[in-house]
């Protein structure tokens, strides 16, 4: 009886609802729409801290950058024996690399040089430096690279512009794949050799040097020794990479916060105008109720019905938008908060992370309040006598 009574109760609640049905889809839609937003903030957000710090992890311990004027400057590669000889370094490379500013499609590509026999310090680098063809001018270039150039129509070569005015054409080899999107999307890599030639770097000179510590217990002991031998050069570690990113992603962070301060105001305008009353004819609805026989927990159970049915196909509603939102559709617009709007960067795709935390958050933060907020003022309504709520 009690189990068929229970079933009556959500029947009604459902005919309640559909009744109410303009409201009802208002309300809906609203809610939904608000935890679509945050959900979709939160998951651009927790999918770029993902590829951010995995990209980070990737880093050299140790970088060296020579500092003239404030400025970075070319390094001497006579530096890289001399880093050495310091105990607890395990290798040192010296870098060349630059950025390249492609003006057809307004896009800077990240040029990297490897050596044929020398160490490799990132593990996408080992598996390029097997298929790059040292012997000739070429290349292999990250997939956004690739589409940037087709569509500028270069499909077996692409002309550099050297320091001179004069032209560097490089063949496009096969293309390949980062330990994260982030890190090969605009990357092209190619022998030292051709670096030097289309930046107009010395042999004597490099962009910077790469350090290995054995033991990574001592890198800031190492980087301490090393900022002593060369006072004139910037020392960065992956500590301070991380620090720093972290600072740019919480400044960006600043209009992700306005739109979450946004969406729960509205929200809590929506929970307040519901929890602030009855109108005059759910009221005598409520004491009709009672006047059949209906206690006091029937009423507030049907209108617990009432707000999870609401509430609880609003949430799955919002999620699984944002899920296609961010993840099939790749957050457009949306995603240009964090990563800005250069094109190589438009084409990053977002990795998928399961952020279970969040969605219990957004959870919590919408249900419950909304079902408690349906609940009290029934309550209210409840205690009353029937011929008072009728009347």
């Amino acid at each position: 009886m009690g189990s068929r009574f229970n079933l009556y109760i959500t029947e009604y609640a459902i005919n309640s609802l559909l009744r109410q049905r303009y409201k009802t889809l208002f309300i809906y839609i609203v809610l939904s729409a608000l935890i679509f937003l945050l959900s979709s903030l939160f998951f651009i957000t927790n999918s770029i801290k993902h590829e951010l710090y995995s990209t980070v992890d990737s880093l050299p311990e140790i970088t060296i950058q020579k500092i003239k004027a404030g400025r970075q400057d070319e390094i001497g590669v006579e530096a890289v024996d001399e880093i050495l000889q310091i105990s607890g370094v395990q290798s040192a490379v010296a870098r060349v690399w630059g950025y390249y500013y492609f003006e057809n499609a307004g896009v800077n590509f990240t040029l990297v040089g490897i050596d044929e026999y020398e160490e490799q310090y990132k593990e996408s680098l080992k598996s390029v430096a097997g298929q790059l063809d040292f012997e000739s001018s070429s290349m292999i270039i990250g997939e956004g690279v690739k589409r940037v150039m087709d569509r500028s129509y270069y499909k077996e070569y692409f002309n550099f512009i050297k320091p001179d005015g004069k032209m560097k054409r490089v063949y496009i080899g096969s293309t390949f794949e980062g330990e994260t999107e982030l890190e090969s999307n605009d990357v092209i890599v190619m022998s030292k050799k051709n670096i030097r030639e289309i930046f107009g770097i010395d042999e004597t000179k490099a962009t910077d040097i790469i350090v290995k510590v054995a033991n990574p217990n001592e890198i800031a002991t190492i980087a301490s020794k090393i900022k002593l031998l060369y006072p004139d050069a910037r020392v960065v570690t992956k500590d301070d990479l991380k620090i720093s990113y972290q600072n740019i992603f919480d400044y960006k962070s600043g209009v992700f916060l306005a739109l979450f301060i946004v969406s729960l105001f509205t929200f809590f305008m929506i929970v307040y105008d519901k929890a602030s009353g009855l109108s005059s004819e759910e009221k005598r609805e409520i004491g009709i109720l009672k006047a059949l026989g209906w206690r006091i927990d029937d009423v507030l159970k049907e209108k617990f019905y009432e707000g999870f049915i609401v509430s609880f196909f609003s949430y799955m509603t919002g999620i699984i938008l944002a899920l296609f939102f961010v993840y099939v559709l790749n957050a457009p617009i949306m995603q240009n908060i964090f990563i800005g709007y250069s094109q190589l960067k438009t084409s990053f795709n977002l990795p998928f992370v399961l952020d279970l935390q969040s969605m219990a958050l957004i959870f919590f933060l919408s249900v419950p309040v909304y079902i408690a907020a349906t609940i009290v003022p029934a309550y209210r309504s409840a205690t009353l006598e029937a011929d008072e709520v009728i009347r």
